[in-house]
């Protein structure tokens, strides 16, 4: 599960000199092989220099490379961006904007369709979410509570094609957006709670408005609670956090 502990056995400033010195002995080695010339660089010859320049700055896209692969693999194990970050001496915020989309493992935005599978739990969660960056950070704080089916879609149109489709898997929760293209959160909650096949699922406002009438409109067409979005990121994650917590494993869920 991401958030598991993990400790560096030795210091960043530590780290930094053994890696140091074995790049400095690599980098020496792959410019002599380039040069084909085992013997010491002529001092004032800009030719060794250029050389090491060359690839050092190779190292580094290869680093970068192995960076990403490695930030992957430890999102796959369980860490979550807090441990990745710390990882690499930089915040939870500036690992999400390194590698962004490590929890469904692509560089590829958000879309209509699964992004976790194989759930320990039989939950599922519908997000109905037009901004790739708010998903991607709900996506991560489910994730930091347990695997989650989540499947997101882009507005309330696409929202009522996924529940209305053959086969398709009731949600556990619903977690809704208000200002979305074609069908806002308004509209598709009114037609959720009319719907006599799915006015029983838990319907979650989560909006960046904090105007009275969507707050009052939300809830006479039956919302099940209505929550604003922090602007700060840690509250954000203990927001989302807070709504999976309520409805997935203290409330009493409808039967199917």
């Amino acid at each position: 599960m991401p958030g598991k502990n993990f400790a560096l056995r030795t210091t960043s400033e530590e780290t930094a000199a053994i890696a140091d010195a074995r790049i400095s002995d690599l980098a020496h080695r792959l410019a002599r092989q380039l040069q084909e010339s085992p013997a010491s660089p002529v001092s004032g010859d800009p030719a060794y220099p250029l050389t090491l320049l060359h690839v050092l700055d190779q190292l580094q896209q290869a680093t970068e490379r192995l960076q990403r692969q490695a930030a992957t693999d430890a999102a796959r194990a369980g860490a979550g961006y807090p441990q990745i970050g710390a990882a690499c001496d930089m915040t939870r915020q500036g690992a999400r904007r390194r590698w962004p989309g490590l929890f469904h493992h692509s560089n590829e935005k958000p879309t209509e369709h699964p992004t976790m599978t194989s759930p320990a739990r039989p939950f599922d969660v519908l997000l109905v979410e037009d901004d790739i960056a708010d998903a991607m950070l709900i996506e991560e704080a489910l994730s930091e509570r347990g695997t989650r089916n989540l499947v997101q879609v882009t507005d309330g149109v696409a929202a009522l094609e996924h529940l209305r489709a053959p086969g398709a898997v009731r949600p556990d929760l619903i977690v809704l957006d208000l200002n979305m293209p074609r069908m806002n959160g308004q509209d598709l909650l009114k037609v959720l709670k009319t719907d006599n096949d799915l006015q029983t699922i838990p319907v979650v406002v989560l909006t960046t408005s904090t105007a009275p009438d969507d707050v009052t409109g939300a809830y006479t067409s039956h919302a099940n609670a209505y929550v604003t979005k922090p602007v700060n990121l840690d509250e954000f994650e203990q927001a989302v956090q807070s709504i999976d917590a309520f409805y997935l494993d203290t409330a009493t869920r409808p039967r199917p």
